[in-house]
This record gives structure tokens, C-alpha cells and sequence, in this order.
């Protein structure tokens, strides 16, 4: 492993991973490769911009030719693949972009890999796959996919693909599955830092439902070094959660946030619930941890963390904030806040 391809790597996860890698292993050359769609941003690698062992290449994954001359050039390794259509609620409104480029786009760069014989082969999913999970129960890495949302399914698609390969080609893939994850750089349409750059400017923030929904949240430095362990000790055709195991209802994290940023409970507005709306997800990471990966950051300490972030970061944010970004809210919110109600 020298010459490692991170493909989406100037996403959230994605440049969280790259920042990691690139100061953790200097001997690595890491070769970030992006798209740079509306949730890439060259702003998110800013800090290992000057850095000799990293360079970025602009490029889509169901591009085979793109992909071919970059695994070339580079003489590519290792791929690690973050590249994905992320958001549920824009795959409800455009489920044809997410099966583009997290079933299609997986496929050519599985293929382009088995044919230049590429090393290991690491698929970045999502606990989404297990679908809405029931009380007391916490996913296990054999558990069966249930997707509800052309997102979640989408990704159980690209998984299967990868699987496929490993059978099939006999290629070294492995497979990493995340929960909710948070922390700096994260494009503001996600709920944390949505809901602290909307109550900034004290704008009502829309909660889906009763907000009673609850996720699994995981810092985005612990996600970055659970996909470190895998990539390196990770058995090869295996799956592995990380899991923050911290679980909450939606509406208490928003309470927190609020809270925190010493701003009025009022700006809480219920709104009609999202199609297909999982209640729940859970994940079991004890296969993670017994490869030795433990969190370092609480919720606590991590979500205040977070709001200092954007807080002290809002040239970062700002200008995401307008064009692109306003169409979509538009799309996704103003008919839901105009019928608002406050409990």
C-alpha cells in the first residue's frame, strides 16, 4: 500500500479521511479524486493543500477513461471509495442521480481496478442499508438489507457490487458501514449544521414529524480512523459497522444545539414529516472495536466542538448558502414551513 486513490475525497467524510492520511502517513501519496459537485469542495482540503504526499485530481467515478489514466499516472494501489450521492431528501426528490453514481459509478471503478489489478478495494457505506431498525435491536454486519429511501437503496446496490467483485474476481474489497456522522466541513443541509447555521440568523428550523426519529452519532475524526483500520487490518471480503453507539431523538439534539448557541426554543417549527421516513437506526461496531478502534470524542464534547466550528468558520459556510443551496431549500422546505406549527 503506497499510492492510495480517495475518490470523493473533497466530501465531508471524504476530506476528513484525506486530512487524516495525509498527516498520519507521510510515506502514503494520496490522490484525492473528486467531481466537485454541489457537496465538493476544494475549501474542505485547504489544510493539506502545500502538503508533498497529497494531490487532487478532478474527475468523475463512471468516467472509465478519467479513472483509467489517473490509476496510471499515479500508479494507484489502493482505492478507497467515499464518491456517493448522499442526501435522502435529494434522492426523493432525483433518485436518478444516486443510482448514477453510487450503483453505476461503483461498478466502473470496480471495473477499472479488476482489470489494472488494483490491491485492496474499500467501499465507504452507511448504516441506511439495514433500513428502519426496531427497538432493542442494533445491527450486526449480517443482518439483511432493508433500504426505504432511493439513497439507502442505491448504496445497498453499490455494495452488492463490490461483493460481487470479491466472489466473483476474487478481489480484495472490504466494506465499511457508518452512522450519522457530524463535525467541521459538513455541507449544511445535513441536520447539525443545518440547524446551526439557520439558527445563527434566527431562522425557524424545520424538524420532520414529531422529531422523535433517532440516529446513531459518530464525530467525523472517529469515522475517518475506523476507515483507517479497516483499509489496513480489515479481513478481506468482510463488512464492518462504525458506530458511534450514541443513540438520540432528533429533537433532543436540536434542543442541545439550541441550548448551546443560547438561542429561543421558538425557532423549532414541526413540519410534515419526509417520505419513507426511517424512525430508527442502531448498529453494533464490537467487530470494529476488536480490530481496536474506539471513539475519542462524546457527543457531548464533540457537538460543542462542532458549533465553535461554524461559529468561528462562517466564510465557510456562507457562501455554500446561496444559489445551488437556496434553490434546493427552496424545493424541500418553504411549502413545509409555510404549514409550520409550534408544540
Amino acid at each position: 500500500m503506497k499510492n492510495i486513490l480517495v475518490t470523493g475525497g473533497a466530501g465531508f467524510i471524504g476530506s476528513a479521511f484525506v486530512r487524516h492520511m495525509v498527516t498520519t502517513y507521510p510515506e502514503y501519496n494520496i490522490i484525492t479524486f473528486d467531481k466537485l459537485t454541489y457537496a465538493g469542495n476544494l475549501d474542505n482540503l485547504l489544510p493539506v493543500k502545500n502538503a508533498s504526499n497529497h494531490t487532487f485530481v478532478q474527475g468523475d467515478i463512471a468516467d472509465r477513461e478519467t479513472v483509467h489514466s489517473t490509476f496510471e499516472e499515479y500508479s494507484v494501489d489502493t482505492v478507497v471509495n467515499f464518491a456517493a450521492e448522499s442526501h435522502v431528501d435529494r434522492s426523493i426528490l432525483d433518485p436518478n442521480a444516486f443510482i448514477m453514481t453510487d450503483v453505476v459509478g461503483v461498478y466502473a471503478l470496480l471495473e477499472e481496478a479488476r482489470q489494472l489489478g488494483i490491491g485492496r478495494f474499500l467501499q465507504v457505506s452507511t448504516d441506511e442499508v439495514y433500513g428502519d431498525i426496531e427497538d432493542g435491536h442494533y445491527s450486526l454486519e449480517t443482518d439483511h438489507f432493508l433500504p426505504n429511501s432511493p439513497y439507502a437503496a442505491s448504496k445497498a446496490g453499490g455494495e452488492l457490487m463490490v461483493r460481487s467483485y470479491h466472489i466473483t474476481y476474487g478481489m480484495d474489497t472490504v466494506l465499511t458501514r457508518g452512522s450519522n456522522t457530524y463535525g467541521p466541513y459538513q455541507y449544511p443541509e445535513k441536520l447539525i449544521p443545518f440547524f446551526i447555521t439557520e439558527a445563527v440568523d434566527d431562522r425557524p428550523l424545520p424538524v420532520y414529524g414529531d422529531g422523535k426519529q433517532m440516529r446513531d452519532w459518530l464525530h467525523v475524526e472517529d469515522h475517518a480512523r475506523g476507515i483507517d483500520l479497516v483499509l489496513h487490518e480489515g479481513k478481506s471480503g468482510e463488512a464492518y459497522n462504525v458506530a458511534g453507539e450514541d443513540l438520540r431523538h432528533n429533537i433532543d439534539v436540536v434542543h442541545k444545539m439550541l441550548d448551546l448557541l443560547e438561542k429561543p426554543q421558538s425557532l423549532i417549527k414541526y413540519v410534515r414529516d419526509r417520505e419513507g421516513h426511517d424512525r430508527r437506526y442502531a448498529m453494533d461496531a464490537v467487530k470494529l472495536r476488536e480490530l481496536g478502534w474506539e471513539r475519542k470524542h462524546t457527543f457531548e464534547t464533540g457537538l460543542q466542538e462542532t458549533i465553535r466550528w461554524y461559529l468561528d468558520n462562517a466564510w465557510w459556510w456562507r457562501k455554500i448558502k446561496s444559489g445551488e443551496f437556496l434553490e434546493y431549500y427552496k424545493r424541500q422546505y418553504a411549502d413545509r414551513i409555510a404549514a409550520a406549527e409550534d408544540k
